[in-house]
């Protein structure tokens, strides 16, 4: 063999062996054995979704981007919302905070969009660093504006609010040791360790392909 051959060879292999990973990737879910209940959540631009192929993907619940900042409604959010009891799903809204617009003004849009239901799993805010905004404010100043975030949309909701921070946002701001509410992580495949306090619900994977959905969703599972 030339060679040239077996560079060829090396490199169809090489590329068979990416192409199976990725695919197992994006199947991957964690053992439902050590995570009984497991659910997805979708971002501001979720596309198309067909909410009983999620079910029968095996989500229990879907949590759904509801606004954005102050000043931005999530177009399919209402649309999901009331398509997902019919599917078998429980339902939750997220907030997705913007560090360059006041808390008290995202709160209020947040109120306005998602409705208070008895029957709904708790609101949760995704706190993180966006391409949109280069803002990085002092960490007590942000501290005090997501506690009145918070503080509103528990009032409005009646149940605590989960927090959803990365581990840089993390690393950078300690939010999870300051704020003293569930803790929602996030780490690809490996469970994560970085937050101050036990986490309640872990986003275990952003790239599950589910069929029926336009897009790829992020897979999550609660602490067993």
């Amino acid at each position: 063999m030339t060679i040239i051959r077996k560079a060829a060879l090396a490199l169809s292999l090489l590329g068979a062996t990416a192409i199976a990973g990725w695919h197992h990737a994006t199947v991957w879910q964690p053992s439902t054995k050590t995570y009984p209940l497991q659910g997805i959540d979708l971002g501001a631009t979720p596309g198309a979704v067909e909410w009983g192929f999620v079910r029968a993907a095996g989500a229990d619940f879907a949590y759904l981007a509801a606004t954005v900042g102050a000043d931005r409604r999530v177009s399919s959010f209402e649309a999901n919302w009331n398509a997902l009891p019919a599917a078998g799903l429980r339902r939750g809204a997220v907030h997705l905070y913007s560090l360059c617009q006041p808390a008290e003004a995202q709160a209020n849009a947040f109120n306005t969009v998602v409705p208070r239901l008895a029957d709904a799993l708790p609101a949760a805010v995704d706190v993180d660093f966006r391409e949109d905004c280069t803002d990085h404010p002092e960490p007590a100043a942000l501290v005090r504006d997501v506690r009145l975030f918070v503080k509103m949309v528990e009032a409005h909701t009646g149940k605590p609010v989960l927090l959803r921070v990365g581990k840089a946002m993390d690393a950078a701001y300690a939010l999870s040791d300051a704020i003293h509410r569930p803790i929602w992580a996030k780490a690809n495949f490996l469970k994560p360790d970085y937050a101050a306090r036990p986490w309640r619900l872990w986003r275990a994977s952003d790239m599950r392909r589910i069929e029926g959905v336009e897009n790829p969703v992020n897979w999550d599972v609660t602490a067993s």
